[in-house]
C-alpha cells in the first residue's frame, strides 16, 4: 500500500472508531451514569466484574486506558514506516510509567505497578524490575539510572517532562512540509498553553520569582527561549488580581470570569480546564482538516487522551460519590465548553 492509500484507510478506521468514541457532545453519556456498574457496561459492553468498587473504579480506568493505546498502535502499524512524531506521542506513556516505576523504589514496593502497554513502540526493560539502571540503559533517558529520594524525585520527574517535550518538538520540526503544516498549530499550542500553566502555578501556589520559573520551562532546546516559552514569561509581567490587565491577552476567553465590583484573581485551574476544551475543539477540527495528513492520528490521539482523562474522572468521581455537575465542571465539558467560541 502507497503512502496515500495508507492515509486514506487510517483516516477511515480513524473515523469509524471516532464514532463509537465519547467525544465532543458524545462524553455527556458518560457524565449521566449514576454508577460504576453501569459506567463499565456503557464503556465495555461485558459483563461487569464482581470486585469491590474501589478495585471496579481502577479496573475501569485501566481498561480504558489499554482500548486507546491498543486502538492507537493498530492505526499506528497501517504505516509501513510510521512518522516519529506518532510514536513519540505514544512514548509519553513510558515517562508517565518511569515516574511510577521510580515512585514505587522510592517507597521500597516489592511489587511492579501498574504501567500503562505500549509494545513494542517503548524503550524501557520494563522486564529489568526492579533494577532502573537496567530498565533505562541505552535509552534516552538513561541518565535516569538511579531511584531518586522523596526529596529529588520532582526534579528528576520534571527533567523527564522537558526532555520528552523536546524529543516531541524534533519530531514535529523533522516532518515533511505538508504534514508540518497541520501537525505544528496543534502542537505547538499545547506546549505553550502548558508552559503558561505552569508559569502561572510556580507564581500564585509557590511564589516563585522570573528567573526560577524560567529555568522550569520547556523550549525547543535546553538555554534557548522561544516562541515554545516566551508567552509564559510574557504572563509574568501581568498582574494576577486585575482582570483588566488581561483582557488583551491572546487567550482570554480561557479566563475566570468576572464580576463588576468583585475581587478577582486569575484561576490556574480554572484556565486549565478551559483549555484542555479549547485543545479539543481545535483537535477535532484538525482531525478533518486534511485527511492524507499524519494530523489525523495527532489529533486522534489527543481527542481520545482527553476522553480517557474525562473517564478516569467520572470513574474516581463515582467511587468517592461526587455529584454529576461537579464531575462535568472538573472535565471542563459544560462549564467550560460554554465560554469558549
Amino acid at each position: 500500500m502507497d503512502r496515500s492509500g495508507e492515509a486514506a484507510y487510517i483516516y477511515a478506521k480513524a473515523s469509524g472508531m471516532l464514532a463509537k468514541s465519547f467525544v465532543g457532545e458524545r462524553m455527556s453519556r458518560v457524565l449521566e451514569v449514576r454508577s460504576l456498574a453501569e459506567l463499565w457496561s456503557l464503556l465495555f459492553k461485558t459483563e461487569v466484574p464482581a470486585v469491590p468498587e474501589f478495585f471496579l473504579a481502577q479496573k475501569i480506568e485501566q481498561t480504558a486506558e489499554k482500548k486507546f493505546l491498543d486502538d492507537y498502535i493498530k492505526l499506528l502499524r497501517s504505516y509501513s514506516h510510521p512518522p516519529q512524531v506518532l510514536i513519540w506521542l505514544l512514548r509519553f506513556y513510558d515517562i508517565d510509567n518511569l515516574k511510577d516505576i521510580a515512585a514505587a523504589l522510592c517507597l521500597e514496593k516489592q511489587d511492579m505497578p501498574y504501567l500503562a502497554d505500549i509494545g513494542s513502540y517503548s524503550f524501557l526493560h520494563y522486564n529489568r524490575w526492579p533494577d532502573i539502571a537496567a530498565i533505562t540503559r541505552g535509552t534516552p533517558v538513561a541518565w535516569y539510572n538511579a531511584v531518586p529520594d522523596i526529596h529529588s524525585q520532582h526534579a528528576m520527574d520534571l527533567r523527564l517532562d522537558r526532555e520528552y517535550t523536546q524529543e516531541l518538538w524534533r519530531s514535529v520540526e523533522a516532518l515533511a512540509a505538508a504534514d508540518r503544516e497541520t501537525v505544528e498549530p496543534l502542537i505547538k499550542e499545547e506546549i505553550v498553553i502548558n508552559n503558561i500553566l505552569w508559569a502561572l502555578r510556580l507564581r500564585i501556589y509557590y511564589g516563585m520569582d522570573d528567573d526560577a520559573i524560567k529555568a522550569r520551562l520547556v523550549n525547543a532546546a535546553v538555554g534557548e527561549i522561544n516562541d515554545l516559552a516566551s508567552p509564559a514569561l510574557a504572563v509574568l509581567k501581568r498582574p494576577v488580581d486585575s482582570f483588566a490587565a488581561w483582557e488583551d491577552w491572546k487567550y482570554a476567553d480561557l479566563l475566570n470570569p468576572h464580576e463588576e465590583g468583585a475581587v478577582w484573581k486569575i484561576d490556574p485551574r480554572w484556565v486549565e480546564l478551559s483549555a484542555k476544551v479549547m485543545l479539543q475543539k481545535k483537535a477535532a477540527a484538525v482531525f478533518h482538516k486534511d485527511p492524507f495528513s499524519v494530523s489525523v492520528l495527532v489529533s486522534w490521539f489527543k481527542l481520545k487522551q482527553y476522553e480517557l482523562n474525562c473517564i478516569r474522572t467520572v470513574a474516581e468521581g463515582l467511587r468517592l460519590n461526587v455529584g454529576a455537575s461537579q464531575m462535568a465542571e472538573v472535565t471542563g465539558f459544560h462549564t467550560h465548553a460554554a465560554i469558549i467560541n
